[in-house]
C-alpha cells in the first residue's frame, strides 16, 4: 500500500477527528457559560453578539495560516496528524520545524514523501507531541507564578514606570530566538549548498510583513493586525513559488 495512502487511512481519520471534536466541544461549553457569565453581570446582549460576530470575523483570515501549514504538512505526513497538531495544541512554527528536524534525525534529507517509512512517521509524530507537551507540563507548575510577574508588570506600567513588562521581554526574546534559528539554518543551507532561495524568502517576508507592521502602527490601521501573519506568509509563499518556477 501506498505511503501516504496509510498516513491518510480512515483510522487516523477517526482518531484525529474524535479528538479535535472533544476540543471543539469544550470550546463551545466555554463559550456558552462565558456568555451566560456576561449576561449575569449586567453587560448589554447587543454588545455581547457584535463581540461574538467581530471575534468570529477576525478570526477566519488569520487561520488561513494554520490551513497553509496543514496543506503544506499533509504532503508528506498525511491530513490527520497535521489536522490534528494544528488544530489542538499545536503551533504553525514549532510543528513544521519539529517535523523537519525529526525527519532529518531519522536519515531523511527533509519531508519527502518519497523517503517517508511508517517507522519514520512514528518517530515525528512522536516528537511532535512530546515536545509540544512541554508547554501544557509548564503551566501546571509556573503559570501562577508567570501571571504573578504579568500582574506586577501591569500596575508598574498602570503608575507610570517605564520600559516593557515582563511578557513584552520573553515574547521578544522567544521570537529573536526563533527567527536566530531559521536565519541560521537557512544560511547553513546557503554555505553548503549554495541554494538561496530560502534565504530570498526570508527576506521578503521580513519585508512585507514591514509593510504591515508601517500602516498598523503609522498609518493607524489597527484592522490589519490579525491578517499580518497570514497576509505576510501568503506572499512570501508566492514569492517561493515564483523563485521555484522561474529559478
Amino acid at each position: 500500500m501506498d505511503i501516504l495512502q496509510t498516513l491518510n487511512s480512515p483510522a487516523l481519520y477517526m482518531i484525529s477527528g474524535a479528538i479535535i471534536l472533544c476540543v471543539a466541544i469544550t470550546c463551545a461549553i466555554f463559550m456558552v457559560r462565558a456568555y451566560k457569565a456576561g449576561l449575569a453581570i449586567g453587560m448589554n446582549r447587543q454588545v455581547l453578539q457584535r463581540t461574538i460576530v467581530s471575534s468570529v470575523s477576525f478570526t477566519l483570515l488569520p487561520s488561513v495560516s494554520i490551513l497553509l501549514g496543514v496543506i503544506g504538512l499533509s504532503g508528506a505526513l498525511g491530513i490527520p496528524l497535521p489536522w490534528l497538531r494544528l488544530s489542538v495544541i499545536g503551533a504553525l512554527h514549532y510543528e513544521t520545524t519539529v517535523a523537519d528536524a525529526a525527519a532529518r534525525a531519522v536519515g531523511m534529507s527533509g519531508l519527502n514523501i518519497s523517503e517517508m517509512t511508517l517507522q519514520a512517521f512514528s518517530t515525528i509524530a512522536l516528537l511532535m507531541g512530546v515536545g509540544i507537551s512541554s508547554g501544557t507540563i509548564c503551566s501546571l507548575f509556573f503559570t501562577k507564578s508567570y501571571l504573578g510577574k504579568i500582574q506586577s508588570s501591569i500596575e508598574k506600567r498602570s503608575e507610570g514606570a517605564k520600559g516593557g513588562g515582563f511578557g513584552d521581554k520573553a515574547m521578544a526574546a522567544m521570537f529573536i530566538g526563533l527567527i536566530s534559528t531559521y536565519v541560521g539554518a537557512y544560511l547553513a543551507t546557503f554555505t553548503s549548498t549554495g541554494n538561496s532561495k530560502p534565504i530570498i524568502v526570508l527576506a521578503c517576508s521580513f519585508i512585507f510583513m514591514g509593510v504591515f507592521v508601517y500602516f498598523i502602527d503609522k498609518k493607524n490601521v489597527k484592522s490589519l493586525e490579525n491578517f499580518a501573519i497570514a497576509g505576510s506568509m501568503l506572499l512570501a509563499m508566492a514569492v517561493a513559488v515564483l523563485l521555484g518556477i522561474y529559478f
